[in-house]
């Protein structure tokens, strides 16, 4: 497809990006609906992102996504951020206004309930406590969601225990901070399991922890997708709980994204998954 000087541009930021595969996937939502655009990955260091950020506009892009580590400084460079965002305490996705100023939002949130709802229809926010691993943003953005579902009790367990507490703080309290060698005991009576960690993922140790105390009807799910099937998943497949893998939750954040910046609200399909599995060898 040709891209002419028109052509609506967004991007990527992070450092590093290499591994990103959101340019594959809005690549192919611009392709399918032939849409003149271009969405490209952006190496930015971090002691750069505030300016990349602000020099967006200047540039003539339509937004972008953020990644790791730049989602904290995207919060507090943007113009103005919805509540979601500022709950949470970051942005993943930017809006170019017209006017050029610039309008932040977290898509993490989303991504993760369209996952459970495509995957674990039958999942109910009310079926039981969630416990959640980590405290980083894509945590608060998982806590933040379960909590707008209606969970009643969220488990938060993180390595350093200050960092469950400020989440804990932020988020109100149905979020309950638990230090880390409680996660085995934090599984008693849960109705899901959400690992919002790196450990698990290739290049990363695995995640330590048994799942003796976890209910065999309760949800496992991993916001890593490489490997799309972690140890902790394939642990918990094992023993007959319902898994759900990080790559719909890749593929639904995008969504709001794709709609602001090419103004087209795009849509999951088998193909696009097949197309996506690809790159990661499944």
């Amino acid at each position: 497809m040709t891209i002419s000087a028109r052509a609506h541009v967004a991007g990527v930021m992070g450092w590093p990006i290499g591994h990103s595969l959101s340019p594959r996937l809005h690549g192919f939502w611009l392709r399918e609906y032939g849409i003149d655009g271009a969405y490209i990955p952006m190496l930015v260091n971090p002691d750069d992102a505030a300016s990349v950020i602000r020099a967006l506009p200047k540039m003539g892009f339509a937004g972008t996504n953020v990644t790791i580590p730049h989602k904290e400084v995207a919060l507090a460079t943007v113009d103005e951020a919805d509540e979601r965002a500022r709950a949470i305490g970051s942005v993943n996705t930017i809006v170019c206004r017209p006017d050029g100023s610039l309008w932040g939002t977290s898509t993490d949130g989303f991504g993760f309930m369209e996952s459970l709802k495509v995957h674990q229809p039958d999942w109910n926010a009310f079926d039981g406590p969630a416990v959640v691993l980590g405290a980083g943003g894509s945590s608060r953005a998982v806590c933040a969601a379960l909590i707008e579902a209606g969970s009643r009790e969220v488990r938060l367990v993180n390595r350093t225990t200050h960092r469950a507490e400020a989440v804990a703080d932020a988020l109100g309290s149905v979020v309950c901070a638990l230090p880390w060698s409680d996660r085995d005991r934090a599984l008693l009576d849960a109705a899901i399991l959400v690992n919002t960690t790196s450990q698990g993922m290739i290049g990363n140790p695995p995640l330590e922890i048994s799942l003796d105390h976890l209910p065999p009807e309760a949800i496992v799910t991993d916001i890593v997708y490489t490997p799309l099937m972690t140890p902790l998943l394939k642990a918990a497949a094992a023993r007959g709980n319902p898994v759900v893998d990080g790559l719909e939750m890749l593929l639904h954040q995008a969504r709001p994204g794709f709609a602001h910046w090419f103004g087209k609200e795009p849509v999951v399909t088998e193909e696009l998954r097949r197309y996506v599995r690809q790159a990661l060898g499944s």
